[in-house]
């Protein structure tokens, strides 16, 4: 029987250069879509997927992030103070119990492969869980789950290891990591090879590596020999190639959507969709989205 996913790795270590210079002083992972902090839209569907322990792979600068997953004693008491008690509840049902977060410094920018192998100590022994903080995901219409659960989903059914893909034009493929297809199951299937960022017009499917996965622990001896890959980085992908040929290897097909939040329009994008989605705001955005359109 597969191990149960209790533990997943942000990597929230990047300088967010393509958001300079709102990224100056600020962690591109604390940017807000609507009014939670990117981080905590990806934690919460972490959460959502049964995560209980959450580690942040952090840098210089990103004090920020820790700060927001702890306790704000003069805020909160204020908020008691003034009997504003709905803003109270919804800050305190966002705080991670304690001793559930942990926070480890890659100290250079050397890729994401590296990124995950800093967090080898925390994770230690067993499968978990790694949410790309960029990436924000959106149930597809008439349900619930967002793409963590389904890729966790996948790996109660599959074990070993599991990677959500999102399908995008040929012409596109040469910016990703690219998996070949095999076996199909559905909405999931064999994943049978993989390549990271392949030159235009030689990948080996239009699947996309979205940014969610859950992985075995023997990927931290394959990134702790620290190959520098595509674009002189340690790249997940290249480790996840050599631990393919011991391990089994299965996508997922999200089929909500996903929005990159380090880009300007994905960021844009997403505000909008999230907006939208919330009973609060969306018939007020939709009138001012109209009024910008006409």
């Amino acid at each position: 029987m597969s191990k149960r996913i209790r533990k997943a790795v942000f990597p929230v270590a990047g300088l967010g250069t393509r958001f300079l210079p709102a990224t100056k002083a600020v962690p591109k992972e604390m940017l807000t879509v609507v009014d939670r902090p990117v981080v905590q839209h990806v934690v919460d569907e972490a959460r959502e997927a049964g995560i209980e322990h959450f580690v942040f792979v952090t840098g210089r600068g990103k004090g920020t992030i820790e700060d927001h997953f702890d306790m704000a004693y003069e805020l909160e008491d204020t908020l008691r103070r003034r009997n504003k008690s709905k803003e109270y509840e919804a800050l305190m049902s966002d705080l991670p119990a304690a001793g559930a977060t942990s926070f480890t410094r890659q100290q250079a920018p050397l890729g994401l492969g590296h990124a995950i192998w800093c967090a080898r100590e925390i994770i230690g022994d067993e499968p978990f869980a790694v949410l790309l903080p960029d990436m924000i995901t959106l149930p597809a219409k008439g349900k619930t789950q967002r793409c963590l659960a389904e890729v966790v989903a996948a790996y109660e059914k599959h074990g070993g290891n599991i990677i959500a893909v999102e399908e995008v034009k040929p012409e596109e493929t040469h910016q990703y990591g690219i998996v070949a297809c095999g076996k199909d199951y559905g909405s999931t299937f064999e994943i049978t090879g993989m390549v990271e960022k392949p030159p235009q017009g030689t990948a080996p499917s239009n699947f996309i590596i979205s940014g969610r996965y859950v992985l075995e622990p023997e990927i931290f001896a394959l990134l702790e020999r620290h190959e520098k890959g595509a674009g002189g980085e340690i790249q997940l992908t290249d480790a996840m190639i050599h631990l393919a040929k011991t391990s089994p290897f299965h996508a997922v097909r999200f089929d909500g959507r996903t929005y990159d939040t380090g880009s300007k329009l994905g960021f844009l994008a997403a505000n909008v969709a999230f907006g939208l989605a919330r009973p609060d705001v969306a018939d007020g955005l939709r009138a001012e989205l109209k009024k910008l359109l006409d």
